[in-house]
C-alpha cells in the first residue's frame, strides 16, 4: 500500500460539551430537550436544518475515468505516446510519396502496449474504497424515539440531538447518547473500543472529563450493539459528530502517498528518459553536422531507441510478479488486498502488533493459585482440562505435584471457579471451546483439571439466586442450595452447615476488604492483618508477572438475601484465595520474533491491557527486555508530536492505548523513516491501518471495516503470518530488481546498437521499433517472468531491511546494467560490422537480401538475452551449481523464445509482417555463437568476484 498521511485535526475532539461529565438534567438542559416527551415537531425541524442528516458524509475522490487517465501521465508512457505519433506521420508521408498505403503497423503497435500498460496500472489503483460503506452498515436503519410525549419509529438518519431514544436488547445504537435510564443494560463495544466483553452502562454515574471512551459507561455510541437491558438516552451527536464519524473523518482524510515500488519505478521512468532524450539529441544533432541529408534517417534512428530505451513489458512482469507473491502469501495465510503491498513488505522495518489474538492465544489459561496455605502452580495449554497441580517453592519454583482432592483449601477454590461462573467448556471437532467469557472459560479448566465439572457440581449445588457483576464492585456472586451430598467434597462437609452458600469472585482487593474470616485446611477462622498484607502482596507478584488476578470468597446463609442487597449481603465473606490467569503466548511467536529481530525488523507491542501484563508479555515473547520503556496511554497524551518521535525509537510496549494513541504512533514512527506495519481488527483501528505503510487487519476477529482500511488480511490472525508476509515480500524486492537488470541490461545494449549504425556509416537502421517492441515484451518478458517465480534463499531473513528512499540503482544494479549494456552492446555492434560487410558482398546469386545483418542484429540481441537469464538466477553461484529444478521456468522460457524468434525468420507471414530476413544456417550459428558471450562473461564476473573477496580476505 501506499503510505498516508491523516491530518492532526482527524481525531479532534469537538466543541461539545464533555457529556459523561454532566448530570441528566444539565445534559437536557443543554439540548432543550424533555426526558418524558422529548422533542417538539417544530424543535426537530429546526435542529435537522442546523445538523443535518445523521449520516456518514462521503468526501470526494478520484471517480474510475480520472484513475485511467492518470495512467497516461507516466513519462515513459507519454515518451511512447510521442514515438507513435511520430511514427504513424512518417508512414502517412511515405504513404503520400510512394503513392500507395502505407499500414502504420509500428505505430499501431506501440499505441496498444500503451493502453495494455494504461490497463494494468489502472487495475493495480482502481480498487474501491469500501470502508465507509462498512462504516455506514454499523449505522441502524430504524429506531424507536420519544416525539411530541410519544413514542416512534423513525429512520435512524432523521435522529438529531435532543432526540429521546429507547433501546433494548438486540438493537444497533444509531447515534452517541447520553443515558437517561439504564436497567442491567450492557452493550458491546467491540468494534470502536477493541475491547471484547460487553460494558455495563451506568446512567448515574459521573465521569472526569479524561475517562478514556472504553471508561465512559453513561454514555453510548453509534455502531454499537445493545446485548442484555433496556435504556432511555439523550442523544447528543449525530453524524460526522460522533465517534463513528470521526472516524469516517480520518479514513478520508487520507492522503495517499507512491509506495517505496512505485516510486523508484517514477524514478527510473525519469533516468530512463532523460538519458534516451540526451542520446536522441547527440545522434541527431551530430548526424546531421556530419551529413545534413540523413536527417530523417536519424529520425527513424532516433524513433528505434526511444522504444528501446522503455521496458515496454516491465509492468506486466511487475504486476504479475506481484501478484504470484499474492498467491504464495495466501497459501501462508496472508492475504494481500492491494498488490503493491507485496514489495513494499519487504522494506518494512518496524511492525507494530496487538497484543490479544496476534501474540497471544486469546486463551486465558490459569497459571498459579494461591490459597492461605500453598502456592500453586498448573500445566496444561489452552482450554483443555488436562494438566497437574504444583506446590511452589520458596524460590518461587515447581517442587512437588499434589492432589487438589487432598487440599480442603483447593477443593474450596475449585467449586468456586465452577460454580461462580457463566461460561460452558465443551469439545467443538476434537477441541475444547468456551462459551462465554476467556476469563470464566479459564476457571472452568483449571477446576476441570482438579475433577470439576460444571454440570456434576451445579447438579449438587443448584444456582437459586446471584447478584450480577458491576464494575462499581468489581464482584459477581451466586447463591447455591447445599442439600445433595457430594463425595468430592467430602473434605467440606462445613458447607452444609447452612442450606445455602454464596461465592464471590472479583477484585482480589474489593473482595478482599470484605472479608472477615478465611479458610484454613477444613476450617474457617477470623483473618489477621498480617494475612491481608500477605494475601495483597500474593496479588502484585502474579499481577508483576502479567496475570490477571481474580479473588475468591464464600459466606454460608440461612436465607436468600432480597435483591438489590449486594451492599450489604457481600459482607462478612470468607477468604478462599487467589487465581492468576494468562493469555498465552502462541508458541510459535517468540521464533518469529527472533526471525524479525535477525533480519533487522523491531517488533512493538500496542495494547490496550495493563502495563504489567503488556511488559511481561513482550518480555517473554522478546518483544522488551527487562527495563525496557513501556508507555502508557496517559502518558503518550501528555507528549507532543516532536517528544513521541524523540522517544518512539526506544519504546517497545505501549498499555493502555487508544484509537488517537495507535494512530499518532504510526506517524511518529513513519516520521522517523521507518515503514511500519501495523495490525488491527476493531473500527477504532481503521484510521491507523490506513495510515501505516501496511495495514494489517485479523480475518477472524477484524471487523469489515478494519479489512477493508486494511492492506493485509491475516487469515489466521498470527503475528508469525506477518513475518512470513514479510519474507515473501523480501523475496519479491529481489526477484523485481533481478529481472530489471535483466530487461534494462538488455535495453542498454539495444540502444547503443542502434546508435552506433549511423555513427559507423551502416546502411539504415538495425531495427524497427515494431522488432524491439517483440523484444521487449517477449524475448525479453517472457524470461522476466520466469525470474519473477525464483525462490528465496534462508539468508533473505538474516539481512537488514533496504532502506525505502533506496534509489533503484543502487547496490550495483545500475554500474551491472551498464556494464552488461556496453559489454552486450560492443559484442553486438562487432557481429553487426562483420554482418554489414560479409552479407552485403555475400548475396548467394541474388537469393538472400542484403539487408539480412539487420536480422542476424536482432537475433543476437534477442539470444544473448536468453544466455543473460540464464546466468542472472545468482550473482555469485555459476549456472552449473544452481539447481535447475528450483525454478524450472527458466529453462522453458528460454527454449520457447528462441524457438518464437527463430520462427520471426524462417516462417514467411511472420517474416513478412516483422521485417524479417533470411538468414542462413551458417550466419544462425555466427549469431548464437556472439550471443553466447555474454553468457560466458557473466560467468566469468562471478569467478573473479569470489577471487578478489578470497584474496580480500587472506
Amino acid at each position: 500500500m501506499s503510505s498516508s498521511t491523516i491530518s492532526d485535526s482527524a481525531f479532534a475532539k469537538p466543541e461539545a460539551p464533555a457529556w459523561h461529565t454532566l448530570e441528566v438534567d444539565q445534559a437536557l438542559l443543554k439540548l432543550n430537550s424533555d426526558r418524558t416527551s422529548g422533542l417538539t415537531t417544530r424543535q426537530i425541524t429546526e435542529k435537522q436544518r442546523h445538523y443535518g442528516a445523521n449520516e456518514l458524509v462521503e468526501t470526494g475522490g478520484r471517480t474510475p475515468l480520472e484513475i485511467f487517465w492518470d495512467q497516461f501521465k507516466n513519462i515513459m508512457l507519454l515518451m511512447l505516446i510521442a514515438v507513435a505519433i511520430i511514427s504513424a506521420i512518417l508512414d502517412i508521408r511515405e504513404s503520400f510519396t510512394a503513392g500507395k498505403f502505407v499500414f502504420p503497423k509500428d505505430a499501431v503497435a506501440i499505441f496498444v502496449v500503451v493502453i495494455l500498460n494504461g490497463v494494468l496500472g489502472y487495475i493495480q489503483e482502481s480498487g474501491a474504497e469500501k470502508a465507509l460503506a462498512a462504516l455506514k452498515n454499523l449505522a441502524s436503519s430504524k429506531v424507536r424515539v420519544i416525539r411530541d410525549g410519544k413514542p416512534i419509529e423513525v429512520e435512524s438518519k432523521e435522529l438529531v440531538p435532543g432526540d429521546i431514544m429507547l433501546l433494548e436488547a438486540g438493537v444497533k445504537v444509531a447515534a452517541d447518547g447520553r443515558l437517561v435510564e439504564a436497567a442491567n443494560l450492557q452493550v458491546r463495544e467491540a468494534a470502536l473500543t477493541g475491547e471484547a466483553h460487553a460494558v455495563n452502562k451506568q446512567a448515574e454515574v459521573l465521569l472526569p472529563k479524561d475517562a478514556p471512551l472504553g471508561d465512559r459507561i453513561n454514555l453510548v455510541f453509534s455502531g454499537t450493539e445493545v446485548v442484555q437491558g433496556r435504556a432511555t438516552v439523550l442523544v447528543t451527536e449525530t453524524g460526522m459528530q460522533t465517534e463513528l464519524g470521526k472516524i469516517a473523518s480520518a479514513l478520508q482524510s487520507v492522503e495517499s502517498e507512491p509506495t517505496p515500488l512505485q516510486k523508484r519505478m517514477s524514478q527510473l521512468g525519469n533516468t530512463l528518459v532523460t538519458g534516451s532524450l540526451i542520446l536522441v539529441a547527440i545522434v541527431i544533432v551530430g548526424g546531421t553536422i556530419f551529413n545534413p541529408s540523413l536527417f530523417e534517417e536519424l529520425v527513424k534512428v532516433s524513433l528505434s531507441m526511444a522504444v528501446a530505451v522503455v521496458p515496454e513489458g516491465l509492468p506486466a512482469v511487475i504486476t504479475v510478479t506481484l501478484a504470484l507473491g499474492t498467491q504464495r502469501m495466501v497459501r501462508r495465510n496472508a492475504l494481500i488486498r492491494k498488490l503493491p503491498a507485496v514489495e513494499t513488505l519487504g522494506s518494512v522495518t518496524t511492525i507494530c502488533s496487538d497484543k490479544t489474538g496476534t501474540l497471544t492465544q486469546n486463551k486465558m489459561v490459569v497459571q498459579a493459585l494461591h490459597t492461605p496455605s500453598s502456592s500453586v502452580s498448573i500445566t496444561g495449554e489452552g482450554y483443555s482440562p488436562e494438566g497437574q497441580f504444583y506446590e511452589m517453592s520458596m524460590v518461587n519454583q515447581p517442587s512437588k505435584m499434589i492432589s487438589p482432592q487432598q487440599q480442603p483449601e483447593l477443593l474450596a477454590l475449585m467449586l468456586a471457579c465452577v460454580l461462580c461462573n457463566d461460561a460452558i467448556l465443551q469439545k467443538e471437532n476434537g477441541e475444547w471451546a468456551i462459551l462465554g467469557d476467556p476469563t470464566e472459560g479459564a476457571l472452568l479448566s483449571v477446576a476441570g483439571k482438579a475433577g470439576f465439572r460444571k454440570h456434576e457440581q451445579e447438579a449438587y449445588f443448584p444456582r437459586v439466586a446471584e447478584f450480577p457483576f458491576s464494575s462499581e464492585r468489581k464482584r459477581m456472586s451466586v447463591m447455591v442450595e447445599t442439600h445433595r451430598s457430594n463425595e468430592l467434597l467430602s473434605p467440606l462437609n462445613n458447607l452444609h452447615l447452612a442450606p445455602y452458600v454464596m461465592f464471590t469472585k472479583g477484585s482480589p482487593e474489593l473482595t478482599l476488604e470484605r472479608c472477615t474470616h478465611i479458610q484454613v485446611g477444613n476450617r474457617w477462622q477470623p483473618i489477621t492483618d498480617e494475612q491481608r498484607r500477605t494475601i495483597l502482596q500474593q496479588n502484585n507478584q502474579l499481577a508483576s508477572r502479567g496475570l490477571r488476578v481474580l479473588g475468591f470468597a464464600s459466606k454460608l446463609l440461612t436465607e436468600l438475601p432480597p435483591e438489590a442487597s449486594e451492599d450489604v449481603s457481600e459482607n462478612g465473606l470468607t477468604w478462599l484465595g487467589l487465581v492468576g490467569m494468562l493469555d498465552a503466548p502462541r508458541p510459535e511467536v517468540r521464533e518469529a520474533v527472533a526471525k524479525c529481530r535477525a533480519a533487522g525488523i523491531r517488533p512493538v507491542m500496542i495494547t490496550g491491557d495493563h502495563q504489567l501484563t503488556a511488559q511481561a508479555i513482550a518480555e517473554d515473547l522478546g518483544i522488551a527486555k527487562v527495563g525496557d520503556l513501556c508507555l502508557t496511554g496517559q502518558e503518550l497524551e501528555k507528549l507532543s508530536m516532536a517528544d513521541l518521535e524523540a522517544e518512539v525509537d526506544r519504546v517497545s510496549v505501549y498499555a493502555r492505548v487508544s484509537p488517537e494513541h495507535k494512530l499518532r504512533i504510526v506517524q511518529a514512527l513513519q516520521h522517523r523513516n521507518n515503514v511500519v506495519a501495523m495490525t488491527g481488527d476493531g473500527v477504532n483501528d481503521a484510521p491507523a491501518l490506513k495510515q501505516a505503510d501496511i495495514g494489517v487487519a485479523m480475518g477472524i476477529t477484524g471487523t469489515d471495516v478494519s479489512k477493508e482500511a486494511s492492506d493485509m488480511v491475516l487469515l489466521d490472525d498470527n503475528f508469525a503470518t506477518i513475518v512470513s508476509a514479510v519474507e515473501e515480500g523480501r523475496v519479491v524486492y529481489i526477484n523485481i530488481r533481478r529481472f530489471i537488470r535483466y530487461i534494462l541490461g538488455s535495453n542498454i545494449g539495444e540502444v547503443l546498437t542502434i546508435a552506433a549504425a549511423p555513427l559507423l556509416g551502416l546502411g539504415g537502421v538495425p531495427m524497427s521499433p515494431l522488432q524491439i517492441l517483440w523484444m521487449n515484451l517477449v524475448t525479453d518478458g517472457v524470461p522476466a517472468l520466469a525470474l519473477a517465480v525464483e525462490p528465496g534463499r534462508p539468508i533473505v531473513m538474516q539481512q537488514p531491511p533496504k532502506d525505502p528512499k533506496e534509489n533503484i540503482f543502487a547496490r550495483g544494479l545500475g554500474a551491472y546494467m551498464i556494464r552488461i549494456g556496453c559489454v552486450l552492446a560492443i559484442v553486438t555492434i562487432l557481429m553487426m560490422t562483420w554482418a554489414y560487410n560479409f552479407t552485403g558482398q555475400n548475396t548467394a546469386g541474388g537469393t538472400l537480401d542484403p539487408d539480412r545483418w539487420k536480422t542476424m542484429v536482432f537475433t543476437t540481441l534477442c539470444l544473448a538475452q536468453m544466455g543473460h537469464a540464464l546466468a542472472i538466477r545468482s550473482n555469485t553461484r555459476l549456472f552449473i551449481q544452481v539447481n535447475p529444478f528450483s525454478n524450472p521456468f527458466i529453462l522453458a522460457s528460454v527454449i520457447l523464445t528462441s524457438i518464437l524468434q527463430l520462427l520471426l525468420i524462417y516462417i514467411e507471414p511472420l517474416r513478412n509482417f516483422f521485417g524479417t530476413h533470411y538468414i542462413t544456417f551458417q550466419e544462425l550459428m555466427v549469431c548464437i555463437g556472439f550471443s553466447a558471450i555474454i553468457f560466458i562473461w557473466i560467468e566469468a564476473e562471478k569467478l573473479f568476484i569470489r577471487w578478489f573477496f578470497r584474496r580480500q580476505r587472506g
